[in-house]
């Protein structure tokens, strides 16, 4: 009998593109239900399906700080954020909860 061999599930394997990005951020945000960090860390598997370098380039942030904020570990500044979501070219938006 032959071994199955499984691998990590990695959602950011499967971001390509700007929209598909962007899905991923909107329901983030649906299911974050007031998580910071749960957020946090779908803007890290965005970044990382973008390519962490030059994220962190375009957001003004070292790598290791990028990794760092984007780790679901801790909760970034908004400002922080601001400049993740503006790096990865994606915009937020609101609209009147219902």
């Amino acid at each position: 009998m032959s071994k199955t061999t499984t691998s990590r599930y990695d959602v950011a394997e499967h971001l390509r593109t700007p929209e598909e990005m962007a899905a991923y951020l909107e329901a983030s945000l649906e299911e974050a239900n007031g998580d910071a960090a749960f957020i946090a860390k779908a803007l890290g598997d965005i970044a990382r399906a973008k390519g962490m370098s030059q994220v962190a380039r375009d957001a003004g942030l070292s790598r290791e700080s990028l990794y760092k904020a984007l780790s679901g570990d801790r909760v970034p500044g908004f400002d922080t954020i601001l400049k993740i979501v503006s790096a990865l070219g994606l915009k937020l938006h609101a609209e009147a909860a219902h």
